[in-house]
């Protein structure tokens, strides 16, 4: 038995972890008791040194000193001052006015908001649930199918996941030891893409099925001219100038993500104050729901510490790596797999599990290989994404059903959301057959490297590619010019 234990300790461990939540336990307190559960049983065979435990306490203080990890309670806060100052409401209404001429112009409203949402709350609860209290009624009276209004809101307010500022995005950063920043810039395109590709779903429908995305009446078209004009002018240049106070100075490299969330706080409560909308209530249960959902975030990943720890001491990280490394299809193969295994979790477990449990178990693997982390943390973002949506769990699913009619029965907000998850997923493809929408858009990331397409994707499935042409001033070993190795090798130390 002894001998089993010590032979297994790693695959033990992390079944019993998977047993643990799936029988309902909290994550943090299932992740840090399976860890000082094994990590005693590994003292008493001798397999781990106690010393080992005694890192804990400075790892837990190491949590507490990330900068980076101040940028979830300023981007949430300024989520949640946003959302409960009416921006949303005015936002919906305008556009949906802009667009009601059109047929499906609700549904494109709402994918159009759920995108600016989404890069100035960057919180999926605040968008989805003021997407579902102000659309879904309207949507209903004009004779939307229920389907489509439902899957559209949920799918739509998802959009804040992927694209920045993005709370998982900092935690995948976190968990890959990349720059935000980096996930910033190389997020933009594919979430744009994601909200653009939702967009071409309701138009097929308009077309293939007018009935089910009808244009409003014209005697539910308030707003013309000159008026709908300066609606569009107010409501739309406030939140552009937070997007970018907030992302234009990340991206242009003048403030950290930390710097760029906490001037996105304090434009937040500029704008609740100029809509007088700015109260002690409103105030005090941003504060409250901030520290809830850091306090969240923050017990998860001091778990996930412990576990990390441990699991790394019986040599798991080892165990996972050659499960891992020994698939077939190289790079590919391990990308296949990993992305239909976190497709698969996601049925269970929402995106901060997933990003604390597995992506430091993925990311070593996924470096050995010499795929761009940057670009595989986008990668695992827009997997990951699909968590909200997924029957029966999805928490975009749970928001909406909180708000909604009770004529919409929860069958219909699943079957809505279904075409929406495909769309993710074809999405996940996309990236895959086209880094270069990701890592094109990097100025920083680490491995990026120029080139076209082909050799992009060639050299993230670990295909061998032509060398690039040296540059003026690159001196290189004789008889090196030809060494694909070589290449490599000298392309890393470049970016170290």
């Amino acid at each position: 038995m002894t001998a089993f234990l010590i032979a297994y300790m790693a695959p033990l461990m992390f079944c019993a972890l998977v047993v643990f939540l799936l029988l309902g336990f909290p994550v943090a307190f299932s992740l840090a008791a399976n860890g000082l559960f094994f990590g005693w049983i590994g003292v008493e065979l001798g397999l781990l040194h106690p010393a080992l435990l005694q890192a804990l306490p400075e790892r837990i203080f190491g949590i507490m000193a990330n900068d980076t990890l101040l940028a979830i309670p300023f981007f949430t806060f300024m989520g949640l001052i946003l959302e409960r100052s009416g921006m949303a409401e005015e936002l919906l209404e305008t556009i949906g006015q802009l667009f009601g001429a059109v047929r499906g112009g609700i549904a494109y409203a709402v994918v159009f908001v759920g995108a600016l949402l989404a890069a100035t709350t960057g919180v999926v609860a605040a968008s989805v649930i003021a997407m579902g209290l102000i659309s879904l009624p309207v949507m209903m009276r004009y004779g939307y199918s229920k389907r489509l209004a439902t899957g559209i809101i949920a799918a739509s307010g998802t959009l804040a996941q992927i694209i920045p500022p993005s709370l998982v995005l900092i935690i995948l950063a976190d968990q890959l030891g990349a720059s935000v920043g980096d996930l910033y810039e190389g997020a933009l395109i594919p979430g744009l893409t994601l909200a653009g590709m939702y967009a071409g779903y309701v138009l097929l429908v308009s077309l293939f099925r007018p009935e089910s995305a009808p244009a409003l009446p014209p005697e539910a078209r308030v707003f013309r001219g000159g008026e709908l004009a300066w609606r569009v002018a107010t409501c739309l240049i406030p939140p552009l100038v937070l997007i970018f106070l907030v992302l234009g100075t990340i991206f242009l490299g003048v403030a950290t993500p930390t710097e760029g969330g906490a001037m996105g706080a304090s434009g937040a409560i500029i704008l609740a104050l100029l809509k007088r909308k700015l109260d002690f209530k409103l105030l005090r249960q941003a504060v409250e729901s901030t520290g809830t959902m850091t306090s969240f975030v923050i017990f998860i990943l001091i778990g996930s510490t412990v576990f990390s720890l441990v699991f790394r001491g019986v040599d798991g990280d080892l165990w996972v790596e050659n499960l891992l490394t020994s698939l077939p299809g190289g790079a590919l193969g391990f990308l296949i797999v990993v992305n239909a295994m976190i497709f698969f979790l996601a049925f269970f477990l929402d995106y901060f599990e997933i990003a604390f449990i597995m992506v430091p178990l993925l990311a070593p693997v996924a470096q050995k290989l010499g795929i761009d982390l940057v670009w595989f943390g986008v990668l695992l973002g827009v997997n990951m994404q699909t968590s909200f949506l997924h029957p029966p769990f999805g928490f975009a699913l749970f928001y909406l059903r909180s708000v909604a009619p009770r004529e919409i029965r929860t069958s219909d907000i699943y079957w809505g959301a279904i075409p929406f998850v495909a769309i993710q997923i074809i999405m996940v493809a996309v990236v895959i057959l086209f880094p270069g929408i990701v890592t094109g858009n990097v100025s920083k990331a680490a491995g990026a490297i120029k080139g076209s397409a082909i050799e992009e994707i060639q050299r993230q499935i670990g295909e061998p590619t032509a060398p690039a042409a040296p540059e003026a001033g690159d001196a290189l070993p004789p008889g090196k010019a030809d060494d694909p190795a070589a290449a490599i090798e000298r392309m890393l130390d470049e970016q170290k």
